[in-house]
């Protein structure tokens, strides 16, 4: 492969096809090891104390970031498009490290923003505001284009701009693991999504969906931000097949640009088709897999990306359940069997979550194997999730009695000063 000066001006090999590509994707997708570190990502919609209904500049966000200290569980401060404030942690030996290193963090990061006038505030999407973009980034401003030229404006603003979540990264496992645990994952999708609704309203209206953040994601083009189909049987492979066929959103001439014309990293990396008049490089298509979101999606571990943002109560017991269904061989089992029934319904977990009878089996099964193994000091999470569920609620159904006694903006204001 030739070198050549590409993507943001770094120096890489160019591919010679889409064969090298898929090589290229297929190497570095999944790591063969043990299971047991755990990477929690938990963010948090930023609100004006004393106007909710306005976004804090991103002039506010960052000097408030620029005068943390360094932060005792590790974590890396972000800003999403929107005004979301991001907590990714390092890897973690256990769930229970991870979850008291980002719990360390956010109680940091929230007294720090609270002295400044802005709250952090746990839910999957934005009730109150309309979409808005305040993060200046070059990619987020061309993302943004590329939604709006591809018909998916209103979606991709709300994704980019509304929208939050709580992220596990879990190890691949080892290899010959590698097809089981990325089944069971996306097998998991539904009954974890229904568990964890937490987002019945969005830009000031309540929409009939418990999670209206999986509901926007659903409106999305499902070749960059579906599930990955395939045989099942090689997950490496399936992924690659998935990149190299889904359509280019970003392309390097130095700065990021939308491509226009729905034209997959394959047909560039076989010469269908010049991009910035050259071929791509090994750099562009790790570019490339940056903008695909699927709800699992392989980066050498494995990105559970599914879940609505939850409130500080139940976030550490959301985050172990998950871990534990996947990393626990004799709980992983009886997810695997409870989840079969509704391994497809993601539609409606997001619409109606546990009031629908096959979830809320599927989800008392689930949280019952986590709740067995949960060690003492997340017992009360776990109390608090698994009276949640045997009661077929999610964290939505307390967002909508609030809302419906002091209002959208009464209850965000509220959970702004901390107050819920």
């Amino acid at each position: 492969m030739a070198r050549t000066t590409t993507c943001a001006g770094v120096e890489s090999h160019r591919l010679d096809d889409a064969a090298a590509a898929m090589a290229h994707v297929v190497d570095g997708c999944l790591t063969d090891g043990p299971v047991g570190r755990v990477g929690l990502e938990l963010e948090a919609h930023c609100f004006d104390v004393g106007d909710p209904s306005r976004r804090p500049s991103w002039a506010q966000l960052t000097e408030v970031i620029a005068d943390l200290p360094v932060l005792p569980g590790g974590s890396i401060v972000t800003v999403e498009p929107g005004g979301a404030v991001e907590l990714s942690g390092p890897p973690a030996p256990d769930p229970v490290t991870a979850i008291s290193g980002i719990a360390a963090d956010r109680a940091v990061l929230r007294d720090r923003f609270a002295e400044a006038g802005l709250g952090l505030v746990l839910l999957g999407a934005d009730p109150l505001r309309p979409p808005g973009r305040v993060n200046p980034g070059a990619r987020y401003r061309a993302m943004e284009e590329f939604f709006r030229l591809s018909g998916t404006g209103a979606a991709g603003a709300a994704m980019m701009t509304a929208t939050a979540s709580l992220q596990v990264n879990l190890e691949a496992g080892p290899r010959a693991q590698w097809a089981q645990r990325v089944r069971l994952a996306h097998a998991l999708g539904p009954t974890l999504v229904a568990i964890a609704a937490n987002s019945p309203a969005l830009h000031g209206d309540v929409t009939g969906w418990q999670s209206s953040r999986q509901r926007v994601w659903s409106r999305l083009d499902t070749a960059r931000c579906g599930p990955i189909l395939g045989s099942g049987d090689d997950p490496a492979a399936d992924w690659a097949h998935y990149a190299l066929r889904a359509p280019l959103m970003l392309v390097h001439t130095p700065e990021p640009e939308p491509v226009r014309d729905g034209v997959s990293f394959a047909d560039w990396a076989d010469g269908r088709v010049l991009l910035g008049g050259r071929r791509p490089t090994v750099a562009d298509l790790d570019y490339h897999l940056t903008t695909l979101f699927p709800p699992v999606r392989p980066r050498g571990f494995l990105e559970i990306r599914y879940l609505d943002s939850v409130p500080d109560a139940l976030w550490p017991a959301l985050a172990f359940t998950t871990t534990v269904l996947l990393d626990d061989p004799a709980a992983a089992d009886i997810a695997a069997e409870a989840t079969e029934p509704v391994a497809a319904a993601w539609d409606r977990a997001a619409q109606i979550g546990l009031a629908d009878p096959e979830l809320h089996r599927a989800a008392r099964r689930c949280v019952e194997a986590a709740a067995r193994r949960a060690p003492r000091q997340l017992q009360e999470s776990m109390d608090l999730l698994q009276r949640s569920v045997e009661q077929a609620r999610c964290p939505a159904d307390d967002f909508t009695e609030q809302a419906a006694t002091h209002g959208i903006d009464g209850v965000v204001g509220r959970m702004a000063r901390g107050e819920l």
